[in-house]
């Protein structure tokens, strides 16, 4: 098995001991992302539908560093501090995925990194270059 570290600065670094995404073969495991800004490392605000976009700019941006597009996610872990916030999640995911869409979890939790109210992860497939 070869591991593969995927790594950006258009995505907020790693602010403990994990590494933003592992890709082994086709398969890629994107660890949890939460609403910072990449240049600032700061939260975008306490807005949630801010937050949630934010969050999906930085999903969007370990996709494409690790060759591959948000489309392709296949598995999305959704976690929320509030899920009466649930309905916003559903509205802004629109707006980066297409069907089909991938298979999604969402989980209401008591506290995030950061007091974010909102982080995603998730695992990827590349598109086969066969």
């Amino acid at each position: 098995m070869t591991k593969s570290i995927i790594s950006t600065d258009k995505a907020p670094a790693a602010i403990g001991t994990y590494s933003q995404a592992v890709k082994v073969g086709t398969t890629v495991y994107l660890s949890g992302q939460i609403p910072l800004v990449p240049e600032t490392m700061e939260m975008v605000s306490d807005d949630f539908t801010e937050q949630t976009h934010q969050v999906f700019k930085n999903l969007v941006s370990v996709c494409q560093a690790a060759g591959g597009e948000i489309q392709n996610m296949v598995k999305v872990n959704i976690f929320l501090t509030d899920l009466s916030n649930f309905a916003t999640v559903n509205e802004v995911m629109s707006q980066y995925f297409q069907e089909p869409y991938p298979a999604r979890a969402a989980i209401g939790v008591a506290q995030l990194p950061k007091e974010s109210q909102i982080e995603i992860d998730g695992i990827l497939e590349l598109p086969s270059t066969n």
